[in-house]
């Protein structure tokens, strides 16, 4: 049987709300990211059939394992049977870690001066290599090759870089994917197909 992924990331958090990139560092969900975790949870309910027959995983950082908790309860799956693996946190970086780009721009003019809006994370002076995030996700897919039906809850940026390891995809490429919190996606026979929230692309 081939193996179906269903990748969600976590709902809305404050720093979100203020355009801080959490990175390693942690930040509570917001109301309304609460509310979508539970449409995710709904929408995921409708599509996995028996939940125990599926193995969750999570990133162990705070909001995702919060948004994990939620979709737990909706869903019917024992939280305590989740498995939290760092290889999927967050991409790590150093101190720009809850800072804003306009900080980030101010502080560290040279080290953004060439960069975009998609790759920019990479440059902190002290923070992960695109390739190191590549690796632990890499050994991440190598790790649950035999796990059949799998659900992760993990990040936006870590979604990308997962899906474009996926579908095989370069670094900026990868970089360019989506990211929406109303949208998460089912890898399956080596392709990734989008699910909205709003029911219309299932």
């Amino acid at each position: 049987m081939e193996q179906i992924i269903y990748l969600l990331g976590h709902g809305e958090t404050i720093y979100n709300t203020q355009g801080r990139y959490q990175g390693e560092l942690d930040s509570a969900l917001t109301e309304d990211g609460k509310n979508q975790v539970k449409q995710y949870a709904r929408m995921l309910k409708s599509l996995i059939g028996d939940p125990t027959n599926w193995t969750i995983f999570s990133s162990p950082l705070g909001r995702t394992l919060h948004s994990t908790e939620i979709i737990c309860e909706m869903i019917g799956y024992d939280f305590s049977k989740v498995i939290q693996d760092e290889r999927l946190s967050e991409v790590a970086v150093g101190s720009w870690a809850g800072l804003t780009w306009k900080e980030i721009e101010a502080s560290w003019p040279n080290l953004v001066k060439n960069t975009d809006m998609y790759n920019w994370y990479f440059n902190s002076p002290d923070g992960e290599s695109y390739e190191s995030v590549q690796n632990r996700l890499n050994d991440w897919f190598d790790s649950i090759k035999k796990e059949r039906n799998v659900i992760v809850v993990s990040h936006g940026l870590t979604g990308r870089i997962l899906r474009g390891i996926y579908s095989d995809l370069d670094k900026n490429d990868a970089l360019k994917q989506e990211v929406s919190q109303s949208t998460f996606f089912k890898l399956s026979n080596k392709s990734i197909r989008r699910v909205s929230l709003e029911f219309d692309d299932l």
